[in-house]
């Protein structure tokens, strides 16, 4: 859904442009990010569009489901997202200094247009969380390994780390010879 900068201006607070979209956005993550995204349902934008102070704030709330690989295993996980936006549309660079620097502000000309379609794609990647597991791996699957490789959790790294900190018995002889020659410098 595109809707033109200059037609959105003219909707208040009081009589928003309200919107309920599906749409189907698999092609484009797929094509996009093919290596974070497995697969995609439709997705669901609703929400309302208003104007103040020449500014158009676009309020949206977005529900779709994405399949992504486990951030350890690579395995297909379902992550369900549901979450709202809120972005900032307005007619000049100075326009921009009215919201924090965190908000999304976007400088507009008054023939160009508000992309619905772009707000759900480039949103429900930022959603994908970085560390992502399976149902089976949460619950304490074994970690993938491999021909002289294995992942390991971080307890089994610091038992890892601890055993190779404990000195041979035949070494500690030496461990105290350097620690005499230390003492005497």
């Amino acid at each position: 859904m595109n809707l033109y900068f200059a037609e959105l201006q003219k909707f208040s607070e009081n009589d928003p442009f309200k919107f309920n979209e599906v749409i189907d956005i698999k092609d484009d993550l797929l094509d996009r990010y093919s290596d974070q995204v497995i697969d995609a349902t439709t997705f669901r934008a609703s929400g309302i569009i208003f104007a103040n102070r020449g500014d158009v704030i676009v309020d949206t709330k977005i529900e779709g489901k994405l399949v992504v690989p486990s951030s350890r295993s690579l395995t297909p996980v379902d992550l369900p997202l549901d979450f709202s936006v809120e972005e900032y549309y307005v007619p000049s660079k100075a326009a921009e200094s009215r919201y924090a620097k965190d908000d999304v502000v976007f400088v507009m000309k008054p023939d160009d247009q508000v992309d619905l379609r772009s707000t759900v794609i480039d949103n429900a990647i930022l959603e994908i969380p970085m560390h992502i597991l399976s149902p089976e791996e949460i619950n304490g699957k074994k970690m993938p390994k491999g021909t002289e490789w294995e992942v390991l959790s971080v307890e089994d790294y610091n038992n890892q780390k601890a055993e190779l900190k404990t000195v041979d018995p035949r070494l500690a002889k030496l461990k105290e010879l350097l620690k005499d020659k230390d003492e005497k410098n």
